[in-house]
Order: C-alpha cells, then sequence, then structure tokens
C-alpha cells in the first residue's frame, strides 16, 4: 500500500510532467482543439495562469514555467516536511 508521502510526491511528479510536455509542445506547431492538448492545457493553465498574469511575457519569451517548478518546487518541500 502507497503511503501518503508517496502520493503527495507522485501527484507533483505528475504535474511536472505535464508542465514540460507543455513547454515542448508549445515549441512545435499543434492542434490546440485535439482532446489530449486541451486536457494539458487545462490541468497546467491554473499552475501558470497566476504567473503569467505577474510576469508577463517579454521578448517572446515566457518566463511564467520557471516559476512554476519554483514554486511547485517550494510547495512539494513544505507539504513533505508536514507530514
Amino acid at each position: 500500500m502507497l503511503n501518503f508521502y508517496q502520493i503527495i510526491n507522485g501527484i507533483f511528479d505528475l504535474l511536472y510532467l505535464l508542465l514540460m510536455i507543455r513547454i515542448l509542445i508549445s515549441w512545435i506547431p499543434h492542434d490546440r482543439y485535439h482532446p489530449i492538448v486541451q486536457f494539458l492545457y487545462q490541468s497546467t493553465d491554473p499552475i501558470l495562469r497566476p504567473f503569467q498574469n505577474i510576469f508577463p511575457t517579454s521578448v517572446g519569451i515566457d518566463f511564467s514555467p520557471i516559476f512554476a517548478f519554483m514554486f511547485l518546487g517550494i510547495l512539494k518541500n513544505i507539504i513533505l516536511r508536514i507530514i
């Protein structure tokens, strides 16, 4: 049986993976209306949107994923230390 620590760790690993796929897919042309791509955007937008609002895209570079990874890492450490 999985313990709570492993479940939380797995959830954060999944979020990291989804963010990485979204970053990689942004570099290639893709159909934004494909169901898998829509799921990817719907699952990562709540994480990225606040950072995109705070730090708007400058010179065509979106730094929001960097801040999202940092935020998720800090949040993961805090949650896992509490457990």
